[in-house]
């Protein structure tokens, strides 16, 4: 059986699940919206250039789960969902993802957001198989810092070769789906490297290397590699 490999924000979502969280704490007023709504764009916009430090982003990222117990954070959660992420759920998506199951592939996502918050985002898609950054948890808290080595450029590689290792699979006639130059170094890796939606930067990489680049927004442009 081959890997579907699947990047998350921006791929299988038309939006970005870390920034869409960081809206829901401001606009519930559950952080400082000034300082919180600032910083928010930092980091987002220093993703967008390739230039973010995952782990001073981390840091930011990870204080509200630290700051607030389970039961409220996972109440937060549940409405996240409803009202950031439901919408955000590509159709397109469902539909290639369904396409490489009926082919018997093993679709997994693979992103740099963390688990808390994408977690019930795989099960909405119907995949068991999440390799996710690990937010730390101790005595049933949230710390507010990161277990292992975050999953982010080159990181995803290390979880991803730590889960075949685990699985007893491999990346013969693999595929992975990216929107972003960030994950260049795993598009590289692959059988089959799509770029969706993509980044000016992982466009223009895509024309030069010359791999598919499909759209999940707009259906009439949308086709199965």
């Amino acid at each position: 059986m081959s890997l579907a490999l699947f990047d998350l924000d921006n791929t299988l979502l038309d939006g970005d699940s870390d920034y869409l969280w960081g809206q829901f704490l401001v606009e519930n007023h559950i952080v400082e919206r000034g300082y919180y709504e600032r910083e928010n764009q930092r980091f987002y916009d220093e993703y967008l250039a390739g230039s973010l430090d995952i782990l001073e982003f981390l840091r930011f990222q990870l204080r509200p789960l630290a700051e607030n117990d389970a039961e409220r954070l996972f109440h937060w959660r549940d409405r996240f969902m409803e009202e950031k992420i439901s919408p955000a759920m590509l159709e397109e998506a469902r539909k290639l993802i369904a396409w490489h199951r009926s082919k018997g592939d093993i679709p997994v996502i693979i992103t740099a957001t963390n688990r808390f918050i994408t977690g019930p985002i795989a099960v909405r898609f119907e995949i068991d198989h999440l390799l996710a950054t690990e937010p730390e948890m101790k005595e049933g808290r949230y710390t507010g810092m990161v277990s292992g080595t975050p999953c982010f450029q080159d990181g995803k590689i290390v979880h991803l070769e730590a889960w075949l290792e685990e699985h007893g699979h491999s990346l013969e006639d693999s595929w992975f789906y990216s929107d972003s130059h960030n994950d260049l170094p795993l598009l590289r890796l692959v059988t089959h490297p799509v770029a969706v939606d993509p980044d000016e930067i992982l466009d223009r990489h895509a024309g030069i290397e010359g791999w598919p680049v499909i759209s999940l927004r707009q259906p009439s442009t949308s086709r199965h590699p």
